[in-house]
């Protein structure tokens, strides 16, 4: 058959083929028409919000989770040792212990536009910094910028999707934006791997971002170059924000910040004390693990951090996404607390496997951790939330403070690793773990998951 044949063929399949799916899609709607609720209510209310917000969660997490697969060259650009090198996430998740409840009582009081360009300034003014200024000490100083500019960011927009996909489709957005975030905390180090291994190549074209950057490649610090493009993205995000119209957010009474005599009060709570201690453990071994995945392998394994050691950081976030929608559907069979126990006890002998067995123990532990940690967060989160019956929204602040932990834990694992060794140190994510444990089978929540056929 000639080529015009074959056209005519083709032509006509396309025909038959756009008949078929207009009758299905005539068939869809007719039968959508006979549920008893309306197909819109799941559909949100300002699209344009809803895209922006999940463009600023993947934002977030890529920033934030790039730290673990720069550890090692930050490490060899800077001569750090195992103590300064954790100062670097120590400096952005300092920056949440400290802004999140002003910025939570600046929402009410400056309104979240005002609010989203100052985040993505300070996001820009941190990344432009670092870039221009290639040394630790203007890094500690642009991570704790940037680590602002997130913790700003997190205030905002989950209220912002709240309002934007409408309340009664909350639980569909806020999934999506959990998505959002994994993929990119999965992308991040990849991008950072290709990223490394193209600069030298870039070097011998006359391309503006190879011109921009010549003072990194030449100060043999060319992985500073992914913070250019964040700046770059940064400042498009503020331009989007200045032009955009934002839905307008209402909080209720539950979700409101209280004054700092409530903030007294409910530290006083046990139960408030030992969630927030449940947020910051876990934050901490989040980030303890993460962090120090890519300089293990390279030290103890001899694997190159620049590609193994960024794919195994990239597949633990990857997996933590995937690990998070397997929880979902756990929780509808099992009680909460059950999972709790469940996930961080094989969180607990993953780990152990990664750091004391073979290499695929390692490549294959490091990354099975960040599938049971899914569960993790939301259920103690969850747990917390349901154990009191009021004052939501000053709870909720209160643990949110405790990303803090990301911080801390890394200073402890820095300082032992130092006077012992990295194996040593890393070890230090067991106590995180532990206590976790201990909150499983501590929590006696007023309100339990509801789980089918209750």
């Amino acid at each position: 058959m000639s080529v015009e044949g074959y056209g005519c063929v083709g032509f006509y399949c396309l025909i038959q083929i756009k008949k078929w799916l207009r009758a299905d899609f005539i068939y869809l709607k007719n039968w959508t028409k006979s549920l008893s609720f309306p197909m819109t209510n799941t559909i949100p209310k300002h699209y344009g919000a809803v895209a922006y917000v999940l463009i600023t969660f993947f934002f977030i997490s890529f920033l934030t989770n790039i730290l673990g697969a720069l550890n090692p060259s930050a490490s060899e650009s800077f001569q750090l040792n195992k103590t300064m090198v954790s100062f670097l996430p120590f400096a952005f998740f300092l920056a949440y212990g400290v802004i999140s409840i002003p910025a939570g009582l600046l929402l009410e009081r400056i309104g979240q536009k005002k609010l989203l360009l100052i985040a993505f300034l300070l996001a820009f003014m941190g990344s432009l910094l670092f870039v221009l200024l290639p040394s630790f000490t203007f890094f500690l100083i642009a991570l704790f910028t940037i680590g602002c500019g997130m913790a700003i960011l997190q205030v905002v927009v989950n209220p912002l999707l709240r309002i934007a996909g409408g309340e009664e489709n909350y639980a569909f957005t806020s999934v999506l934006g959990q998505l959002c975030f994994g993929l990119a905390s999965f992308i991040a180090p990849l991008v950072y791997s290709w990223l490394i291994m193209n600069m030298e190549e870039a070097e011998t074209t006359n391309q503006f971002s190879t011109t921009f950057f010549g003072h990194l490649i030449e100060a043999n610090v060319s992985w500073i170059s992914i913070y250019g493009i964040f700046a770059v993205f940064a400042m498009l995000l503020f331009g989007v924000t200045l032009l955009m119209k934002l839905p307008k957010v209402s909080h209720n009474e539950e979700e409101k910040l209280g004054g700092i005599g409530m903030f007294q009060e409910l530290l006083k709570s046990r139960t408030v004390v030992l969630f927030f201690l449940g947020i910051f453990a876990y934050v901490g071994i989040e980030q303890g693990i993460s962090f120090w995945i890519s300089k293990f392998l390279q030290q103890y394994l001899g694997l190159d951090f620049e590609t193994v050691g960024a794919t195994v950081v990239s597949n633990f976030w990857g997996l933590m996404t995937v690990g998070g929608v397997a929880g979902l559907v756990l929780l509808k069979f099992f009680d909460s607390k059950l999972i709790l126990k469940l996930f961080t006890l094989l969180t607990l002998l993953s780990f152990l496997g990664a750091v004391f067995g073979s290499v695929d123990w390692a490549i294959y532990g490091f990354q099975a951790c960040g599938f049971f940690m899914a569960v993790m967060y939301p259920i103690i989160i969850s747990l917390g939330l349901n154990s009191l019956n009021q004052h939501h929204g000053t709870f909720a602040g209160i643990l949110m403070t405790g990303i803090v932990g990301g911080a801390i834990f890394q200073l402890f694992i820095g300082f032992l690793s130092d006077i012992t060794s990295l194996r040593i140190g890393i070890l230090f994510n067991c106590i995180g773990l532990l206590y976790i444990l201990f909150l499983g089978f501590w929590a006696n929540p007023l309100i339990k998951n509801k789980k089918l056929g209750e």
